[in-house]
């Protein structure tokens, strides 16, 4: 198995934080499409989902001393997929909650990412609506945001 190029990591996590925006049922959905409607496809678990907790870090101001935000729950999982041209990928997911499913196929879904036969229907299917689906998202707030703007006028005073 080659190694991952810089610009293959950086694409790899850019498409593991699309998918942990995704919720579960459109997650399903965008994966059974790219297995035709048929079964998901069969994997190994090299560790299944488990549910733990992480700590949070925050930075005063964003940029200042980081400090001890709280804990909050995490579930992992890590698999191993066949392709049926014989490559081997390993997907992994750590998931805010405790939603074991979700994990699972968020792992899959990064797996399915990483595997040529798998690849192209992924991102058409899950990666660029999940892209759409953000901007969207990300414009709607900007304009309830804009909508509260109160912009002030004021007059100068003329002193005689």
């Amino acid at each position: 198995m080659k190694e991952p190029s810089p610009d293959d990591a950086l694409e790899r996590r850019r498409w593991l934080a699309q998918i942990a925006g995704v919720p579960r049922g459109t997650l399903e959905t965008a994966l059974m499409k790219v297995c035709g409607g048929s079964d998901l496809p069969a994997f190994e678990w090299l560790r299944a989902p488990e549910t733990g907790l992480t700590m949070v870090r925050g930075r005063i101001g964003g940029t200042g001393n980081p400090f001890n935000l709280g804990e909050t729950t995490v579930t992992r999982a890590v698999l191993r997929l066949k392709s049926p041209d014989g490559a081997s990928t390993v997907g992994v997911s750590y998931q805010l909650g405790r939603d074991k499913r979700r994990a699972e196929l968020s792992a899959l879904a990064d797996a399915m990412l990483q595997s040529t036969h798998w690849r192209d229907a992924t991102r058409a299917q899950l990666i660029e609506p999940a892209k759409r689906s953000s901007i969207e998202e990300r414009q709607k707030r900007a304009d309830a945001t804009a909508s509260t703007k109160v912009e002030f006028y004021t007059m100068v005073r003329g002193e005689h």
